[in-house]
């Protein structure tokens, strides 16, 4: 275990992202680390003392004038007996206070008193983080020496969209582990690895002004590019006209139709994984009109498909060549994984990552993912968790495969 032995102190500021804490005592707790939490009034605002305290298994410090401890100076005590604080999240409040030097509650004041190293991952509205205040603050942090992980850029729950979005608890684990093993910062478990991912829907002509297209955003593909960045990895992302921003330091080819990413798709090979997240049309029109199409008295135009290539096919069972690990994704609305089982046979991937887009689940587009995960295996759940959280640990099982 990446942790073992490690003692984490806590600290979860008043922010919507406290909740993503919870998940992350128990990750580090699988790491073998143990965890003292200090939860902020504002925290308790999002999420419950007995709810921390269950998962730590240990009391939660809320108060900083706790006669019982105080008595032998607990908070300093308590500062620099763990090997790492961890801030999660950070909010704009909190990262200010520590940037002047302020000590005005048990939080703070532990951040001043301490001599341990401070991780943070901020979470806040794309206004608060883009803020001049908080950028000043953020220089004067890293030049302290704080260490910071995420945010991520995504929609967030005020309804607007950007950076500000708290890192995954896996990429916060990842994190703290590449605080330990300083030999490995820059060099991530992908390092020297070119991987193909492939993201969104394909828009199929009708006209010059009408399309077939389908719901895909682009989160899911956006998020396992940017997750496979972060482990060093050299990312071609091939994306159809997606909703998400393709993430920065890959290499982005953007395309329309299935034809188009086909074509980059072969032009990207060789590369030592394929994932491919996109959404692509299984038809399009045999003859799409270079004219808009008109109303007619005759009735409605009919329209001929024809079949889409088969990339993923194509690209499992292409015989020399082949990328040695093939990863291809399922969205069913039924019998998910027995549909996802057949369509890996049929493909000739190696692993399928197949979830239920059906309306009701409201994946397909959203912030949100609950994948299986299906190879020579079997199949294997995974719990619903934000899609950048399943990128991150997508990521981390292409790394052991390929060590493997």
């Amino acid at each position: 275990m990446a942790l073992a032995g490690k003692h984490i102190l806590l600290i979860i500021g008043g922010g919507i992202a406290a909740y993503k804490s919870l998940e992350l005592i128990r990750r580090l707790q699988d790491q073998g680390a143990s965890v003292s939490p200090v939860l902020t009034r504002a925290g308790e605002e999002f999420v419950t003392p007995l709810s921390v305290s269950a998962l730590a298994g240990r009391a939660v410090h809320r108060d900083l004038f706790d006669l019982t401890s105080e008595a032998e100076m607990g908070h300093i005590q308590l500062s620099r007996s763990a090997d790492l604080v961890v801030v999660a999240p950070a909010t704009a409040d909190l990262m200010a206070k520590m940037a002047q030097g302020l000590a005005n509650d048990l939080a703070s004041t532990l951040l001043l008193a301490t001599d341990t190293r401070v991780l943070v991952a901020p979470a806040m509205n794309v206004r608060m983080w883009e803020h001049a205040a908080t950028q000043r603050n953020i220089e004067r942090l890293r030049g302290d020496g704080i260490e910071f992980v995420g945010p991520n850029e995504g929609n967030m729950a005020c309804g607007e969209f950007g950076p500000g979005r708290m890192a995954e608890p896996d990429e916060i684990v990842v994190a703290i582990a590449a605080h330990f093993n300083p030999e490995r910062v820059g060099k991530g478990a992908l390092t020297g690895r070119r991987i193909l991912v492939t993201s969104g829907p394909t828009h199929e002509p009708i006209d010059p002004v009408r399309y077939i297209a389908n719901r895909s955003s682009g989160a899911q593909g956006s998020a396992l590019a940017r997750a496979l960045r972060d482990q060093g990895a050299d990312v071609v992302f091939i994306t159809g006209p997606a909703e998400v921003r393709p993430p920065e330091g890959v290499e982005v080819v953007a395309v329309e139709s299935a034809l188009e990413m086909e074509a980059a798709v072969q032009a990207a090979l060789p590369v030592d994984v394929g994932v491919f997240a996109a959404a692509v049309a299984d038809w399009r029109v045999a003859s799409a009109s270079d004219r808009k199409l008109k109303k007619s008295k005759d009735g409605l135009p009919v329209l001929e498909f024809a079949e889409n290539p088969d990339i993923l096919k194509a690209v499992s069972q292409m015989g020399a060549g082949r990328p040695p690990l093939v990863v291809g994704f399922a969205a069913e609305t039924n019998d998910v994984v027995e549909n996802a089982t057949a369509k890996r046979l049929r493909k000739g991937c190696d692993w399928i990552v197949a979830n239920d887009v059906s309306p009701a689940t409201g994946i397909m587009g959203g912030r949100e993912n609950a994948v299986v995960l299906i190879s020579e295996q079997g199949a294997e759940a995974w719990p619903r968790m934000g899609k950048d959280e399943v990128a991150v640990r997508l990521t981390q099982r292409i790394a052991e495969a390929l060590e493997a």
